[in-house]
């Protein structure tokens, strides 16, 4: 799979001028609809200049505006697949029906591991590390599972750790807790669940710092995210795959628990003392 153009965006931020930069975070901010609109429009939302906008397109590697809009639209066509319109071969007589979706598991994880900067690792691991304030973890229908496991990790070398279960009511009564000390973790790929948008809209407006994982087509919670995770989710298959996005958290996870050595380890062994 080529790359999308958030992930061409990531690899390339730090390589661009200032208003190429504004183009970019417009871009991510409004993903993709922005870039479904004229250079003008584009340009002004951004603040910046029309020749900026296409300088921005042509450093992400399009040879003019549409052949970039082309590439927005197949994108924003790929989130709204439902697994019933993923259309699949059958394996061929005597190859593996596993082999494929293996190899495409670990091509997932490669490219969703070189898109991401050490830079933007530590600074989450530094975020999650930071004991000022609480930490809550949410997910999807699907990738709920995912914040479960993080959070279950998390809350052993720290507390006010809190993984938010059931219905979005229930969310929704923990943001009085929410302040912008906090920081809230958000599972969430394709199709993205409104749910989870309309929650983190409202932690935003508390100025609760968001931390999203999603795929590479960006859930538009990306908006409202500090920090965005687009980790690789397509495989030979009717559904998505979260494994990359699963070795992503537990990286985030080892990452954290040595950044809080050696109050962590106190920690673990004190609860292992009261089992």
């Amino acid at each position: 799979m080529i790359s999308s153009i958030a992930e061409l965006i990531a690899d390339r931020m730090v390589t661009m001028p200032a208003g190429e930069r504004r183009a970019a975070q417009t871009l991510i901010a409004n993903y993709p609809l922005i870039g479904l609109k004229t250079v003008a429009e584009f340009s002004a939302a951004a603040g910046v200049s029309s020749p900026t906008i296409l300088r921005f397109v042509s450093r992400l590697g399009f040879q003019n505006y549409p052949e970039f809009q082309s590439t927005l639209q197949d994108e924003l066509a790929a989130q709204l697949q439902s697994p019933a319109s993923r259309t699949l071969n059958p394996p061929s007589p005597g190859s593996s029906a596993v082999s494929p979706m293996l190899e495409a598991t670990l091509e997932n994880m490669r490219e969703t591991f070189r898109h991401l900067s050490d830079k933007q690792l530590a600074d989450i691991v530094a975020r999650l590390a930071d004991r000022r304030g609480k930490t809550f973890l949410v997910g999807g229908r699907f990738t709920d599972p995912l914040a479960r496991y993080m959070a279950a990790h998390l809350a052993i070398i720290q507390p006010n750790v809190f993984h938010l279960a059931g219905q979005e009511s229930i969310w929704r009564d923990r943001l009085i807790d929410m302040d912008k000390r906090d920081v809230l973790v958000i599972f969430d790929i394709r199709r993205y669940q409104d749910s989870l948008i309309r929650f983190a809209e409202k932690a935003h407006q508390r100025g609760v710092q968001i931390v999203l994982f999603t795929d590479q087509w960006l859930s538009p919670i990306a908006r409202f995210a500090r920090h965005v995770i687009a980790g690789r989710t397509a495989v030979p298959s009717a559904w998505d795959s979260s494994a990359a996005l699963f070795v992503v958290a537990e990286a985030l996870i080892g990452a954290v628990t040595r950044q809080l050595e050696p109050d962590g380890t106190k920690r673990i062994r004190e609860m292992e003392s009261l089992r």
